[in-house]
């Protein structure tokens, strides 16, 4: 349900691209984030800190979007965002010794220090290149092929990496009992 819920913004910009276009499609998606936060706020009186950066970049680049009438801001604004969470990812890791990744799945999953590691670094690998791939995409080929590719190409290509991480992380996976899977 969460996961219905995290794509809320993104699916009722597609919606709503498919029928009134990019612009109306834009201004969708900010009103969609400011209710998605709301709707935190209200059930748990917090809002976590990816939701907040995602409001500020959606409403910077949707924004320029709609005063400017410039679709190239809004196309922007996936890869401002992957880089984003791949340069916090990185920083927090080599700069400051927090791994960010380990932090939000530690209660999910125990893990040897060098897994975390490497686990760290595959996701800002992934979504730096995440944000590379939207830029090419945004730029040579169609906007509604781009607006398909959000909703469709970056939920495959998540949902692809997710299993592969967990196929990969099954053998450190352990039983109730502590034995091994």
């Amino acid at each position: 349900m969460k996961f219905l819920f995290d794509l809320f913004p993104i699916i009722l910009f597609f919606a709503t691209y498919k029928i009134y276009g990019i612009y109306s499609a834009t201004a969708v998606a900010i009103v969609a984030t400011f209710a998605q936060i709301g709707w935190v706020w209200l059930r748990h009186r917090k809002v976590d800190n990816m939701l907040w950066v995602s409001l500020a970049i959606i409403i910077v680049f949707g924004g320029a979007t709609l005063i400017l009438q410039d679709e190239t801001f809004i196309k922007w604004k996936p890869t401002v965002l992957y880089w984003l969470f791949a340069v916090i990812l990185f920083l927090a890791h080599s700069f400051f010794g927090k791994n960010l990744i380990r932090a939000m799945m530690k209660d999910q999953i125990k893990l040897p220090e060098p897994v975390w590691v490497r686990l760290n670094i595959s996701w800002s690998v992934f979504f730096g290149a995440m944000g590379a791939l939207n830029l090419y995409v945004a730029y040579n080929y169609s906007t509604d092929t781009w607006v398909n590719f959000k909703l469709f190409g970056f939920m495959g290509l998540m949902f692809v990496f997710i299993i592969l991480q967990a196929l990969l992380l099954g053998k450190y996976m352990e039983k109730n009992d502590n034995q091994k899977i």
